[in-house]
């Protein structure tokens, strides 16, 4: 791969509906069938040397640096959202000029190949951003991605704010995306918590990189089983199956 790309891996985390159980982890070091969810997300990602995976972690991040010291690392002092998250590892990109992975460290199912594809579709595009999407038999809780006419990318609904037009979209978003860098610092400040649950929303990045005319592409060879999330602990028991499964 290409060392003009880096990967950007959201693990700052606390899983509030994880620590039921009384495991004081962050999230991303639950463990799944011997080793920490995001063991699983670095080794998607190892066609990248480590040097080039920037992990941003947050709550109880000595646990995550410690298992994992060999990766650089970004602090997200303040949990206000996988926009934020972006915001704060952004001085580690300042003078990158190509492009960077951005994905979930809680989803371990997401293979090596889905992650390669989403890269050549974007460079090959010559998008600013190009988001990776799944097509379900019910998009549920999942921000649904809407398509202009001419299959274009429009915009990102979340789930609760959908009209019942837009709920019955099976093509949802995956939380994982390639943005050319220099496209991506410029609209991060632009970005605002005005929403429900107070945050700054990375999925917002993609239409504001529309409005200043930048090219955003789609790239939906995401099989479901890939973009599955641990939130809960039938969650973690789910991937697990799963992962196991895999041998």
């Amino acid at each position: 791969m290409d060392h003009n790309v880096k990967a950007l891996v959201l693990a700052a985390g606390k899983g509030t509906r994880l620590q039921t159980e009384g495991i004081d982890l962050p999230k991303v070091m639950r463990q799944a069938d011997g080793h920490p969810l995001l063991y699983y997300v670095l080794r998607g990602l190892s066609f990248l040397p480590p040097e080039d995976i920037i992990l941003v972690v947050g709550w109880k991040k000595e646990k995550v640096l410690s298992a994992f010291p060999q990766y650089p690392h970004a602090v997200q002092e303040t949990l206000n959202g996988t926009g934020g998250a972006v915001q704060y590892a952004a001085p580690l990109l300042e003078g990158f000029d190509g492009h960077l992975i951005v994905c979930c460290g809680d989803a371990p199912m997401m293979r090596q190949q889905t992650f390669q594809s989403l890269v050549d579709t974007h460079l090959s595009q010559g998008n600013a951003c190009t988001m990776l999407s799944a097509r379900l038999d019910e998009g549920g809780s999942y921000g649904r991605v809407l398509r202009e006419p001419d299959g274009s990318f429009r915009c990102i609904v979340e789930a609760r704010d959908c009209t019942p037009e837009q709920a019955a979209v099976t093509e949802v978003n995956t939380g994982t995306y390639v943005f050319h860098v220099p496209a991506l610092l410029r609209v991060l400040d632009l970005l605002n918590n005005n929403n429900a649950q107070g945050e700054l929303y990375l999925t917002d990045v993609p239409a504001l990189l529309k409005t200043q005319g930048l090219r955003v592409g789609l790239c939906d060879t995401c099989a479901p089983d890939e973009m599955l999330g641990v939130n809960t602990v039938e969650q973690l028991r789910q991937v697990e199956l799963l992962l196991r499964a895999q041998g």
